[in-house]
């Protein structure tokens, strides 16, 4: 066992990679390195928890720590990898206040990302958080709580929970207004948490409409839903910093002047990879800030590869180099990657930004290319329509308007992307649009299918059949 085929990062893509590579290869040792104590959790489930929905830190576990080791993983949590050398094959850990090298055969770099705040002033604040990770999640939900109810072994976390900044938070007065800064997944989905603790809920946006990467058909929907549910709006508001007096959060200040006073604020404005590890080492950054590997998860160094949050995937539609930071891709490559490591050369697949995201009632998907600018980048000429269905027979309790937006490149009919919208099972109508673009179909091709009926599901012509009727009928 001298060519260990080490990881670096302990969650999706790093502990996937971990056991497939020991399912393919029983006898090859396999060492992972977390600098945490959390690993295989899931990051999209914290507004939930938050939320109350979600009982216990525990329960977004996927795999636990004595888990891996019953797999055979060596997985040694509160290690950090602080170096990599590719030239020796060696990776520098630091542990338990000393360090030591580690040698490998083969390298995953599985190191993810992290929340930015930049560039917002006072961000260190008391009562400013982010969300990406249990730790965040649960000094959230301390805060919420009032201090008589409090209770730091209810929230689940065991011996991976650092307590003090949550007792810290679950000894505070609960806030009463919060801002959230930022309307993408988890700006939507905590506007959504924190009022089910009945908080006066601001929510901030610098676009004219919240969930951009979804459409416009998405964002005017959303943005009359949240209203609808009480929430605040601060559309085409760019915050550039949040005050305080004595530590703590005040108020919000936007670049127009207006100024709104809160007692808390989540900093949902993005992510950035987790590249640092890889500074002085010739292993190539994309343009998008994360790593280039090839289809295999490959980087442009022998014997290294990346994978998940960290890593850039070719696009489904352009094939060009993407960077879509979501749990299925990181799943999927990591096992990949464990394959290809163990003996069974297996590609990562590409990604289409298929996503879903959930505003109250409103329930919400997209996938490929939305944007006509960016599709005419790709050299298409994007067209496109958006029509409104109904989810079932219209006959059957609870159908509810479906709104539904198709993509076409105008000369060869292809379709490029898509997003819907609605209230009765409509997010994850957005899987029959991905798979057709993962089946480079047409948009007749697509009209074609042969999608199941019955009333209490779906009308004989589905909302995505009927979207891409119409937009055929658009094309030459």
């Amino acid at each position: 066992m001298s060519d260990p085929f080490v990881v670096v990062g302990g969650d999706a893509a790093g502990l996937s990679a971990a056991s497939k590579c020991l399912r393919t290869d029983p006898d090859r040792e396999v060492v992972v390195f977390e600098k945490g104590e959390w690993v295989s959790y899931a990051h999209c489930g914290t507004p939930y928890f938050v939320k109350g929905e979600v009982d216990r830190l525990s329960d977004l576990l996927s795999l636990s720590p004595e888990a891996a080791e019953e797999r055979g993983i060596d997985l040694r949590r509160g290690h950090e990898v602080r170096a990599v050398d590719t030239d020796a094959k060696t990776v520098t850990v630091a542990a338990d206040g000393a360090t030591f090298e580690q040698p490998y055969g083969d390298l995953l770099v599985a190191t993810g990302a992290h929340a930015v705040s930049e560039p917002i002033e006072g961000a260190t604040l008391d009562g400013v958080f982010t969300l990406h990770g249990l730790d965040h999640a649960a000094a959230i939900r301390a805060y919420l709580t009032p201090p008589e109810e409090f209770d730091v072994d209810a929230l689940g976390g065991g011996d991976a929970l650092d307590p003090a900044v949550v007792e810290r938070y679950g000894a505070m007065t609960p806030p009463e207004t919060v801002a959230v800064v930022g309307a993408g997944y988890v700006g939507v989905e905590m506007v959504e948490a924190f009022d089910a603790w009945d908080l006066d809920v601001h929510l901030f946006q610098r676009s004219e409409r919240p969930v951009p990467g979804f459409g416009e058909a998405v964002g005017d929907a959303v943005t009359e839903h949240l209203r609808e549910s009480g929430v605040t709006l601060h559309l085409g508001e760019e915050v550039s910093r949040l005050d305080g007096d004595g530590g703590h959060v005040g108020r919000v200040v936007c670049e127009s002047g207006s100024e709104l006073a809160v007692d808390a604020a989540l900093v949902g404005i993005g992510i950035e990879p987790n590249t640092d590890l890889l500074d002085g080492t010739p292993v190539e950054i994309g343009d998008s800030g994360a790593v280039v590997t090839d289809a295999y998860g490959r980087t442009s160094v022998e014997n290294v590869y990346a994978a998940g949050d960290v890593a850039e995937m070719p696009h489904m539609v352009t094939e060009d180099p993407t960077w879509d930071p979501l749990g299925l891709p990181a799943n999927r490559a990591g096992r990949a990657i464990g394959a290809t490591v163990g003996g069974d050369s297996t590609p990562v697949g590409s990604v289409a930004g298929t996503a879903m995201v959930k505003a109250f009632d409103l329930e919400c998907g997209r996938t490929g290319i939305l944007d006509h600018e960016r599709a005419r980048e790709a050299g298409f000429d994007p067209v496109s329509e958006t029509i409104t269905a109904g989810s079932r027979s219209g006959y059957y309790p609870g159908a509810a308007e479906t709104t539904v937006t198709l993509v076409a490149d105008r000369d060869s009919g292809l379709l490029l992307g898509g997003s819907i919208v609605g209230t009765d099972r409509a997010a994850v109508r957005i899987d029959t649009v991905a798979t057709a673009l993962g089946g480079e179909m047409t948009v007749a091709e697509l009209e074609r299918q042969d999608l199941g009926y019955a009333p209490p599901f779906s009308p004989v012509w589905d909302p995505v059949l009927v979207a891409a009727k119409v937009l055929n009928g658009s094309l030459p």
